[in-house]
């Protein structure tokens, strides 16, 4: 997929998205779990959204790092919409969100252990050989912790050298960890493996009280997480760069101008053809 600035597809802002021209993503996102098998009016739109732009999926149902096996019929689902749609790239979450078939409608962690990097790698070797590509995982945020056994960039390192994917890294978890777990968030960027870096994602959150943050994707990104943006992408090579929306829709311009910012940001260090 070629280097640019996304935005994630939210059915509140299709019609926006549909409509841009003078600010406009390079490509948009979607969860594919929320669009297999739509029709009508919104499987029209979908439509008219890959006509005009490149399409990239982030998952968010397989949960890799749950104890039962793979759910092959969604990864069937998932590998007809990437056909049907021509999706360019696909991630999921370093994480899991269902146990004994019970979804529970979060991301939650991983230890950091020698058995969840083995676990973890074997479950995705195993979808990317069923779905013949590469994919990238997604670093989480987090708000409690099992005592680990490694730190968290070994644990992502370790999993991404195992199971030969890529990493999707989210900024924005970073700085949120950072400050929740009182870390220095330029040293963690420092020490995870930036040549496999195929996609950022950038996000706002809201600080629920003196010392946590909270990770909502529903407000304007803050200063510190836009400098240690412009910090990380100094340092690996260009890469599709994603807004995420996923409410408070209320101010379009000020969404739109966001990714005008990141773009701008973008094409200070790398060369991007659009």
């Amino acid at each position: 997929m070629q280097p640019g600035v996304g935005l994630g597809l939210r059915r509140e802002i299709i019609n926006d998205i549909l409509q841009a021209e003078h600010i406009r993503p390079d490509f948009v996102e979607v969860a594919p779990e929320n669009w297999i098998d739509v029709g009508g009016l919104y499987g029209q739109k979908l439509k008219k959204i890959v006509e005009k732009y490149p399409l990239a999926c982030h998952g968010l149902s397989l949960s890799l790092g749950s104890p039962e096996p793979l759910d092959y019929e969604l990864l069937g689902k998932i590998k007809q919409f990437f056909k049907e749609f021509d999706v360019a790239f696909y991630s999921e979450h370093l994480s899991y969100c269902k146990c004994d078939n019970a979804h529970l409608h979060d991301l939650l962690p991983l230890p950091f252990s020698e058995e969840a990097v083995k676990h973890v790698s074997k479950r995705i070797r195993e979808v990317q050989e069923f779905l013949e590509r590469k994919i990238a995982i997604e670093n989480i945020t987090y708000y409690v912790s099992m005592t680990p056994e490694m730190d968290e960039p070994t644990f992502i390192r370790s999993i991404l050298e195992e199971s030969d994917c890529q990493l999707l890294l989210d900024v924005n978890n970073v700085y949120v960890n950072s400050f929740n777990h009182k870390y220095d968030p330029y040293e963690f960027i420092k020490q995870l493996p930036l040549e496999r870096v195929g996609y950022i994602h950038m996000a706002g959150h809201i600080q629920d009280s003196e010392d946590l943050i909270i990770d909502n994707h529903g407000e304007l990104i803050v200063d510190p997480v836009y400098d240690l943006f412009d910090f990380t992408i100094q340092r690996i090579s260009p890469v599709p760069v994603l807004l995420e929306r996923d409410q408070n829709f209320d101010d379009i311009p000020g969404l739109f101008d966001e990714v005008q910012k990141l773009k701008t940001m973008v094409d200070a260090h790398w060369k991007v053809v659009r």
